[in-house]
């Protein structure tokens, strides 16, 4: 990096911490205020890091005045991304907020807009992206040793018992958590979505107040169908939080469990009642590109502002993953598939 960054903190809950423990690993970082509604959090979250410099204040527009940061990480809840990043883009600066991109489609695209307005980069953690399993699965992918991708299939099943807000929120799973899986998806298959028909239920036994659980069949780009599966509330056998994952080729199949667990097969010979197949060996990935989850993320952000480039997480381009949550809680809420 050729200079420093002066940073604003806003939103000091717990997913703080995690950009926080990232941002300690990057020198060209200055974290120059720290804002939340409740200040002794803001406070006690400036302490703990060492910022002890730092403004604190409970209010972004005067912290923005005051401070005049290059970057704001929108660390907030998802109702509160669109007014933070609108604000932030007024004062003139660059933001890297939380996912979900926004909590509509219409504050989605004013935030766009209002980005390509100001001339600043806005860009959506998805810190899944930068891990070097599902870049291993891409490369893989990429080489064709399973034929052309024609259907891709992910099961994410955890009992998450959160307490706070996501235990009131509407559609929790979809737009809390499924944003990370269907970004994946989208990163593994190289398409976007075109339809989806989705069902929501909140099963017996639930300690959420509204639909936890979820299936969505996708039509994507290039003919390829992408099958969803997931809840919230399942208690036993849970999978990894980057989901377990089929995906089926021309000329084989990928299954990867979400961590270091890789199967692959192709056709060695085809013909007859099955076909015969051979076992296939993942090619590490020996690159340290889009890996080290947030500080990896948070890293290339910066280095995109250096360079001039967009983040591959760019707010004009995730908003293709956040319509697949959009989508998908249009088609649960009538019933009906919704053309995306």
């Amino acid at each position: 990096m050729t200079r420093t960054y002066k940073v604003l903190l806003t939103g000091c809950g717990g997913i703080s911490h995690t950009w926080l423990t990232a941002v300690k690993k990057l020198p060209f970082v200055e974290m120059a205020a720290f804002v939340d509604l409740n200040e002794s959090a803001a406070r006690a979250r400036a302490a703990e890091f060492g910022w002890h410099s730092a403004l604190i204040s409970t209010d972004l527009s005067s912290a923005l005045d005051a401070v005049k940061p290059d970057v704001v990480f929108d660390c907030t809840i998802p109702a509160a991304h669109h007014t933070v990043t609108l604000a932030a883009l007024a004062h003139g600066c660059h933001v890297l907020g939380e996912k979900p991109l926004a909590d509509s489609l219409a504050h989605a695209q004013e935030m766009i807009a209002a980005a390509q307005n100001a001339g600043k980069t806005y860009a959506v953690i998805q810190n899944r992206r930068y891990d070097a399993n599902i870049r291993r699965v891409r490369r893989f992918i990429e080489s064709g040793a399973i034929g052309e991708v024609t259907t891709v299939c992910s099961d994410f099943f955890i009992g998450a018992h959160f307490g706070g807000f996501r235990d009131r929120m509407r559609h929790v799973l979809l737009l809390d958590m499924a944003i990370h899986t269907f970004d994946a998806a989208r990163l593994i298959s190289g398409a976007d979505p075109v339809s989806v028909f989705c069902r929501e239920w909140n099963p017996t036994g639930s300690w959420y107040d509204h639909d936890a659980s979820a299936a969505a069949l996708f039509q994507m780009s290039g003919g390829i169908v992408y099958n969803y599966r997931g809840s919230w509330c399942a208690e036993g056998l849970n999978t990894s939080w980057n989901a377990d994952w089929r995906i089926i080729g021309t000329k084989g199949s990928l299954r990867w469990d979400g961590e270091t667990g890789f199967q692959a097969q192709s056709v060695s010979k085809a013909g007859g009642f099955f076909s015969e197949w051979q076992n296939l060996e993942l090619p590490p990935y020996d690159s340290p590109e889009k890996t080290g989850g947030h500080a990896g993320q948070i890293a290339d952000f910066f280095a995109c502002l250096e360079s001039g480039t967009a983040p591959e997480t760019v707010c004009s381009d995730n908003i293709h993953s956040l319509e697949m949550v959009f989508g998908a809680i249009q088609s649960a809420e009538t019933g009906q598939p919704v053309t995306i």
